[in-house]
């Protein structure tokens, strides 16, 4: 048996509302029931977490790399360097349409089918980057006209085999997280990212070119390609034999609209970094990207969390549950808010000097950009919700694709006026308040999906306390920020930085918004550090 002390909040509240059943028997099956939820969900938040800490690590070992080019790149060349990269990640992103993402969908619900859906997922990957590549190399000018960037002519064959690798290989972990083996996943993450910052980084630091780190990406796409195929080969066995046409029919019409969908979303993310670059060429544009800059931890948290919030929220609504997806999503997001919501706050405050820190003073104009771009970040707590539930929900695919085209539309138009009227500042307003109405049009569909009612607004009230508390440090901040003006910009971070956080996690305190276990991680970290502190001031030690 259990103690009920030891259960969440509401899983008691669940215990309660049964509390009348008369048979024992009946009422013994229910808090099985329910124990097995609560343990489901304290799962995937586990291996949310997991996840996320593969890929902190991998963030750890790349994050350093724009910040050692903007001290080892004129500006132009630094500008030429994010325009060949944009070009390459938007590939990289839109061009496979979300075909890989079948995997979590069609590999839980078809085990027979398998090695069938990994080959499909293959094949489209590798037909799709073939087909970007010989257009780059046979047709140079598109990009040149695309970017604004001449110095790109000669280098269009090379990102051309880049783009190719890259997206041939792209879905490595995503099979691994799909095919349940979280930790060969988290090893292909901080490998692939390791290997990749390895790469870059000796490019960098023997042959500071754009070409050079153009190598060194296509060499990482080679590598990647080499344990994709191992992996699948070990996983799946002979994977490309046995090709039926109606399970690639059912995989392209689960992932194309969704896809497409994803498509018109990415560009909501990416448009206006072309009309920039096009209007403005490579040194203006090197400005803009630097304040387009995105906090690291935010995709990274977001993926981790999609990557396992999407087969759990498929399974639930497989078996017709929408108010375990509800309740479950309501969690998620409040574990996202502790995070993005203060992440928010600080970078209002710190935004000029966090930028001149990371990028030098040269970029010291990239901070208004950056301070409209973090507007992103709140969004992407709503994005993180919905997701996952219209992937899951399939028929509602079509709904999906035929708002963001509409949407598209209008991005189009906002960033084209807003950069004639207002420049750069101009285009970033925009496409960031076409962003907003997206969200706003998607979150009202998932409520309408999961039959959210007045009464079930009660489950996002922690994401209002949460945000109180982070405004709250925040202002207190701002205001300390005023008082040590033109005392350096890495002074300022730390003293701002500290107190922020002293504020926001006493707020949190008070207002009661942390679970029991979440109290106790809290309260071991600070144990650790204080024990490590004493350890460090011992006799001992100072001996």
């Amino acid at each position: 048996m259990f103690q009920r002390s030891q259960l969440p909040l509401h899983t008691e509240a669940k215990i309660n509302q049964r509390i009348h059943l008369v048979n024992s028997q009946s009422l013994k099956k229910e808090m099985k029931g329910i124990v097995t939820e609560s343990k489901q969900s304290q799962s995937l938040t586990a291996s949310a977490a997991r996840v996320l800490a593969a890929k902190s690590v991998s963030f750890a070992l790349s994050f350093a790399l724009p910040l050692l080019l903007v001290r080892r790149l004129e500006q132009n060349e630094f500008g030429v360097y994010k325009q060949v990269f944009l070009l390459v990640d938007s590939a990289v992103m839109i061009l496979p349409l979300g075909f890989y993402l079948t995997a979590f969908y069609f590999l839980p619900r078809e085990p027979k089918q398998q090695p069938q859906i990994i080959f499909n997922i293959l094949l489209f990957h590798v037909l799709v980057g073939a087909l970007a590549g010989i257009v780059l190399v046979t047709r140079p000018s598109l990009a040149v006209s695309i970017l604004n960037a001449p110095d790109v002519a000669r280098l269009a064959p090379l990102i051309g085999i880049t783009i190719f690798l890259w997206i041939a290989s792209y879905f490595l972990e995503t099979v691994a997280v799909a095919h349940q083996e979280l930790r060969l996943a988290i090893l292909f993450i901080v490998g692939s990212r390791l290997t990749k910052s390895g790469l870059l980084f000796a490019a960098a630091l023997m042959t500071p070119t754009v070409e050079a780190l153009i190598w060194a990406a296509a060499a990482q796409g080679a590598l990647q390609m080499l344990a994709l195929i191992v992996y699948l080969r070990s996983r799946f066995g002979k994977f490309w034999q046995g090709f039926q046409w109606s399970i690639m029919r059912a995989q392209l019409s689960y992932a194309l609209p969704l896809g497409a969908s994803a498509v018109i979303l990415a560009l909501f993310g990416t448009l206006n970094n072309y009309f920039v670059s096009h209007r403005f060429g490579s040194a203006a544009y090197a400005v803009y990207a630097v304040g387009c800059f995105t906090i690291p931890l935010i995709p990274l948290l977001s993926e981790a969390v999609g990557q396992v919030m999407l087969p759990r929220i498929s399974l639930l609504q497989k078996q017709q549950r929408p108010r375990d997806i509800l309740v479950l999503t309501a969690r998620m997001m409040r574990k996202l808010a502790l995070v993005y919501l203060p992440i928010y706050a600080l970078m209002l405050v710190l935004a000029r000097d966090f930028i001149v820190v990371l990028f030098t003073s040269q970029y010291a104009a990239s901070w208004p950009i950056f301070a409209i771009n973090l507007t992103l970040v709140p969004l992407g707590l709503v994005a993180s919700a919905v997701d996952p539930v219209m992937r899951a929900y399939a028929e509602h695919r079509y709904y999906l694709l035929r708002v963001r085209l509409s949407l598209l539309v209008l991005m189009v138009g906002a960033v084209w006026v807003g950069l004639v009227l207002k420049g750069m500042l101009g285009a970033i307003t925009a496409a960031v308040l076409v962003n907003f109405v997206e969200r706003l049009v998607t979150a009202r569909k998932v409520s309408e999906i999961l039959g959210v009612t007045r009464r079930d607004w009660g489950l996002a009230k922690d994401v209002g306390k949460i945000a109180i508390a982070a405004a709250v440090a925040g202002v207190v901040a701002f205001i300390l920020r005023g008082f040590l003006a033109g005392s350096g910009s890495i002074r300022v971070i730390l003293a701002c930085g500290a107190t922020f956080s002293l504020v926001y996690l006493t707020g949190i305190l008070l207002i009661g918004i942390l679970e029991p276990d979440e109290r106790d991680a809290i309260r071991s970290r600070l144990e650790w550090l204080l024990r490590r502190e004493l350890h460090s001031r011992s006799p001992e030690r100072l001996g």
